[in-house]
């Protein structure tokens, strides 16, 4: 029972540094339950992270069992952060406004992983590296990832090395970009959704995909009930128009083919 010498349970997870770093600004009640609602759910992103990065390896060496695990873990990931928001809608616009102002212009749009995280599934939009201007570490970091192929562009790459009659516009495409729908990568997937048991590996890796972007809408659904309950439609701390912003983000589709073909099956 003695760990003077031996390493402990809140050391090797680094608790004492984890369970410091709640500093509420002011002297309401709330403010710690937005504070850990936010880094939980950096910390979750953060695992996310780990998983989709692991998995778009493991696709572009045509390993898919692990990465099947990895996506499957990813969804779950985002059915917690999904679950986090029961928690957050707890607090009443009342509690909420008695320290607001305390947030100044922080916001969560300025939440450089969730940033990568979309980045990386393919939604590369340039124009929203502007708020992490201020700190050339993390460009640097998100500059990094829109130079590699995003995982859906490695699941497409997938799709041709497999055989299917993908367009040289997409296979050449700038991977800097946000990924555009493409007609011959929807018949590809057609083809696969009309012959799943002679292309099990990549209707799985299909239906894998389809999960985790079902929970993604899920979670962007639930932050947009969430900001609506609690501030109505004032514009953001962070600048933008609040409500009215995370709709528009609500049509965001990351793997167009995939929701698409479903009318021609």
């Amino acid at each position: 029972m003695n760990f003077s010498t031996r390493m402990s349970y809140t050391d090797y997870l680094n608790l004492d540094q984890i369970l410091s770093a709640q500093t509420p600004l002011g002297h309401t009640h709330d403010e710690m339950l937005f504070i850990v609602q936010h880094q939980t759910s950096e910390l979750w992103m953060r695992l996310a992270l780990h998983e989709i990065n692991a998995a778009r390896a493991a696709i572009r060496d045509d390993n898919f069992p692990p990465a099947f695990k990895m996506l499957a873990r990813v969804s779950k990931i985002f059915e917690q952060l999904n679950n986090a928001w029961d928690v957050l809608r707890t607090m009443t616009p009342s509690e909420y406004t008695l320290f607001r102002e305390d947030l100044a212009q922080s916001s969560g749009f300025q939440s450089w992983q969730y940033r990568l995280i979309e980045f990386v599934v393919g939604n590369r939009n340039h124009a929203l590296l502007k708020p992490h201007a201020h700190r050339p570490d993390l460009i640097e970091v998100l500059k990094a990832e829109l130079a590699r192929p995003s995982l859906y562009d490695e699941v497409v790459a997938a799709l041709f090395r497999a055989g299917f009659d993908i367009s040289e516009k997409v296979l050449n495409r700038d991977v800097q970009q946000a990924y555009r729908h493409d007609a011959s990568v929807q018949a590809a997937w057609k083809t696969v959704y009309e012959n799943p048991q002679e292309y099990w590996t990549l209707y799985e890796l299909a239906e894998k995909l389809v999960d985790f972007e079902d929970y993604f809408r899920r979670w962007r659904f639930n932050h947009v009930t969430t900001v609506e309950r609690v501030i109505g439609f004032k514009r953001g701390t962070g600048g933008t128009d609040g409500v009215t912003y995370l709709k528009r983000m609500l049509e965001v589709e990351l793997f167009p083919e995939l929701w698409r073909v479903r009318t021609e099956l």
